[in-house]
C-alpha cells in the first residue's frame, strides 16, 4: 500500500515537477508585481524587496522551464535538418545531443554551486529584506540543471529503446506535422538512395 502511494507520488513528480515550480514562481512573481504596482500608484509606497524578489524568482522560472523543454523536446534541435537524415544519423544526433547537454550541464552545475556557496558563506540577504537569503534563490540553477541531466538521460533511454525496436523517432512533443518528424529505418534507406 505504502509502496503504491510512493510510486504514485514519484510518477506525479516526474510528470509535473517542472510545471509545479513554473506555476508557483510565475504566480508569485505576478502577485508581487501586481500588488506593488497598485501600492506604488495608489498609496505612494512600495516594499523595498518588491523589485528584487521577482527577478530572483525568474531564475526558478527559466531554469525549470528549460528542464521542461528538454523533457518535451521543445528546445532548439534543428528538427528540419534531422528529419532529412538517415535513421542511423538521427540516432547518432540524439546521442550527440545527450553528451553535449550533460557536459554543458556539468559545467553549469560546477560553477553555479560556487555562486551558491559564496552567497551562503557571506550570509548575503536579498536586497530590501532582513531575513531572506540569496542562496535560496540561487539554488535554482544547480537544481534545475541536475533535473536537466535527468531529463536528458530519460530522453536518451527512450531513443535507445526506439532505435532497438526500429520505431520512428519523435523529434518534438509539440505539434508539428508528424509525417515530417518521423523516420523509420525503411524510409531512411529510401533517403540514402
Amino acid at each position: 500500500m505504502l509502496k503504491k502511494i510512493l510510486i504514485t507520488i514519484l510518477k506525479n513528480l516526474d510528470d509535473n515537477l517542472e510545471k509545479y515550480i513554473i506555476v508557483v514562481s510565475y504566480t508569485t512573481m505576478a502577485m508581487i508585481i501586481f500588488v506593488e504596482v497598485i501600492r506604488r500608484f495608489l498609496l505612494n509606497e512600495q516594499s523595498p524587496w518588491s523589485t528584487t524578489i521577482p527577478i530572483l524568482l525568474f531564475l526558478w522560472l527559466t531554469w525549470f522551464g528549460a528542464a521542461y523543454n528538454i523533457k518535451i523536446r521543445g528546445h532548439l534541435a534543428l528538427t528540419e535538418v534531422r528529419a532529412r537524415l538517415s535513421y542511423k544519423g538521427q540516432f547518432f544526433c540524439f546521442i550527440g545531443d545527450a553528451v553535449l547537454w550533460i557536459i554543458f550541464a556539468a559545467m553549469i552545475i560546477y560553477f553555479s554551486i560556487d555562486q551558491v556557496k559564496i552567497s551562503y558563506d557571506n550570509f548575503a540577504f536579498v536586497d530590501g529584506t532582513d531575513d531572506m537569503m540569496q542562496w535560496w534563490f540561487y539554488m535554482a540553477t544547480p537544481l534545475a540543471w541536475i533535473l536537466i541531466i535527468i531529463r536528458v538521460i530519460q530522453q536518451l533511454l527512450k531513443d535507445i529503446k526506439t532505435y532497438k525496436n526500429k520505431q520512428p523517432f519523435i523529434f518534438q512533443s509539440i505539434s508539428i506535422k508528424e509525417s515530417e518528424l518521423e523516420c523509420t529505418p525503411e524510409e531512411s534507406k529510401l533517403k540514402e538512395s
